[in-house]
């Protein structure tokens, strides 16, 4: 018992170390920062949301830095097609034999930037990768390394030349991310950071250093595997669940996958705070990101200029959590 105890406090330091390398980089977007530690650790996949110079980029490539592990940048256009993400196969001249080309999904994290910019064909492909964590390239089954983790963004004003992404591949996302416009005082220090000392509109990462490797990481994932969570804490995200599938204003409702998301973030952030049980408020604090991907409007409610994340803090607030 007692060396469980000392290995979740050791997690959580851990974990609070790789949080505070994410802040010599981004300013602000405490929650943001948190939600991706928390996919990561979660061993599942992040979108990330937000109008162009917000940093998502930078937060992305922050955590890259600050990890021991091999990173892929994907810039997705409206041509990609599938074989320039997983691969493909080519005809040796010397040995004329068919030799396998791996494409950039072969590494741990992957940076899909803009990927609502791809065409359906090449979505689908990475929704193999995201989903089986493999690639199928003429009729070869290749497994990807693990830990695996994409983090993908896109911008929500710009539609020109964009392909809606799928409701099955938004379904992979384990956490939808929105990041807005910061502070004032925060702002300040973003512009103070970025040209100090710096010449043209270089990503201020100089300063982030790795703390964590591929075995470390692993680990992190197997104990937050295993952390205990209530079967009244299940039931609790579940209620939640279920209750989106019939609320006004809400056309679609969230699928069993979003409870299993806020199961498995809840005991992430668990870890992170050194315990080793999640609670409702666990399940709470994740359901906006949780959920905000796997719903849809009616009609009448997007007209009304309705947000989900209005409706979804109401279906919240409308499901009572279990008492101790």
């Amino acid at each position: 018992m007692q060396t469980e105890v000392s290995a979740i406090t050791r997690a959580a330091e851990l974990l609070e170390q790789l949080r505070q390398e994410i802040g010599k980089a981004v300013v602000g977007q405490n929650a943001a920062v948190e939600q991706v530690i928390v996919t990561l650790i979660a061993s599942g996949h992040v979108l990330i949301e937000g109008v162009p110079g917000l940093g998502k980029t930078l937060l992305v490539r922050a955590l890259a830095q600050a990890l021991s592990l091999n990173q892929a940048r994907i810039q997705f256009t409206p041509d990609m097609m599938p074989s320039d993400i997983t691969g493909h196969v080519v005809l040796d001249p010397i040995s004329h034999e068919l030799r396998v080309v791996r494409g950039p999904v072969f590494t741990h994290i992957l940076l899909a930037d803009e990927i609502n910019r791809a065409p359906a064909k090449t979505q689908s492909a990475l929704l193999e990768v995201m989903q089986e964590y493999q690639v199928t390239l003429e009729g070869q089954t290749l497994q990807l390394p693990k830990p695996f983790i994409v983090l993908a963004t896109q911008n929500p004003v710009e539609t020109e030349g964009t392909y809606p992404l799928p409701e099955a591949q938004l379904d992979r996302f384990l956490l939808k991310i929105e990041i807005g416009y910061p502070s004032p005082e925060e702002e300040v220090a973003v512009v103070l950071r970025t040209t100090s000392g710096a010449a043209g509109d270089q990503l201020p990462l100089a300063d982030v250093k790795a703390r964590l490797n591929e075995r470390v990481v692993l680990q992190l994932q197997l104990i937050a595997a295993r952390q205990r969570v209530d079967d009244k804490v299940v039931d609790y995200a579940v209620r939640i669940v279920r209750a989106t599938r019939d609320w006004p204003g809400l056309a679609v409702g969230s699928g069993s996958r979003g409870a299993i998301a806020l199961v498995r973030a809840a005991r992430v952030a668990a870890l992170m705070e050194g315990r080793d049980f999640a609670t409702p408020d666990d399940i709470k604090k994740f359901a906006l990101p949780a959920l905000r991907h796997r719903v849809a409007l009616t009609p009448d409610a997007l007209l009304e200029g309705r947000k989900p994340a209005d409706l979804l803090n109401a279906v919240v607030d409308s499901v009572p959590a279990p008492r101790a």
